[in-house]
Formats: C-alpha cells, structure tokens, sequence
C-alpha cells in the first residue's frame, strides 16, 4: 500500500528520491555523530543499502562489507530502480524474530493485510525497523512512541516512487 511505502521511506530514507543509492548528507550527518559520541551510534544507510545488505550480506560492521555493501548498491541502483528497490525492501526487512516481510508484519500486529494498513498502524511499523525485535517485545515503549509520532509527521512530505 502507498501509506506502507511513505511511512517507511520517512522513516528509514527520506531522501530516497532524491539520491542514486547513497545519501551523502545522511552519511556526513551519522559520522559526525559518531564522532563526538565516540562509538558508533547511528548510521547513514540508505534503503537501497540496506537492500543489498540484507539480501546479499552479513550484519557485521567492518570495511570490508561496507565496500561490498557499496557495490551490490551501485549495482541494485543500476538495474532495478527506485520502484523496484522499495518493493524487495519492503518485502525482506525484518519486523520481529522470525518475522520478514510488510504483509507479514501487518498481519501479525494488525490482523490484516498490508494493503488494509492505517496511517498510523503504517508508521508503528515503520518506527519498529532501525530495532525490531526490541520493539516487538515492547511495543509500548517511550522510544518507539517517539518515533511513530516523527514518522506520522514526515509521512505527508515523503516522496515515493510512482506506481
């Protein structure tokens, strides 16, 4: 449903318009915040990244996968489109323990299809994906409530692809 792809888009990539697979402000942003955190506490990837992380590669943060994690992005960019790259996405990220996929996270908290989704039952599953399992097993919690009120607020200016 086009509420399901505008919930995640602002809540995971709300330039994803607007770049060809790598977000270079997000990127920028992430490293300076981990700077002067002095641990990694936020990343900048971008939907398309994601994508060719999770469907080609390890969780593990080093150099190497990154590099890897560029080209397979690169290569998704090229060939599938925007359209298309939200489509796989939607379909493999993760929404829980054991819990793949929109239609499947819609029915498992909702009961119904992801077609069928509210706005605001689209941006509680968008708020879930930066710590799905954590959230499952809380899905009152502070922080979760925060985000789904930030992405019910981006929802109405996110771009997504055409159908």
């Amino acid at each position: 449903a086009p509420i399901a792809k505008r919930a995640v888009v602002a809540s995971e990539d709300d330039r994803f318009m607007e770049h060809h697979g790598f977000d270079w402000t997000g990127i920028q942003d992430a490293f300076e915040k981990n700077l002067a955190e002095g641990e990694f506490a936020a990343g900048g990837s971008t939907i398309s990244q994601q994508l060719a992380r999770n469907l080609f590669l390890s969780p593990s943060k080093n150099l190497w996968r990154k590099g890897e994690e560029a080209i397979i992005t690169v290569m998704l960019e090229t060939t599938l489109g925007k359209r298309r790259i939200l489509e796989l996405y939607l379909n493999v990220v993760e929404w829980g323990n054991l819990l793949y996929g929109i239609d499947a996270a819609s029915r498992y908290y909702f009961h119904k299809s992801a077609a069928a989704l509210t706005p605001h039952e689209a941006a509680f599953l968008a708020a879930m994906l930066p710590n799905p399992r954590f959230y499952q097993d809380n899905p009152g919690s502070r922080g979760l409530q925060k985000r789904i009120r930030a992405v019910e607020g981006r929802m109405n200016y996110s771009r997504i692809p055409p159908q």
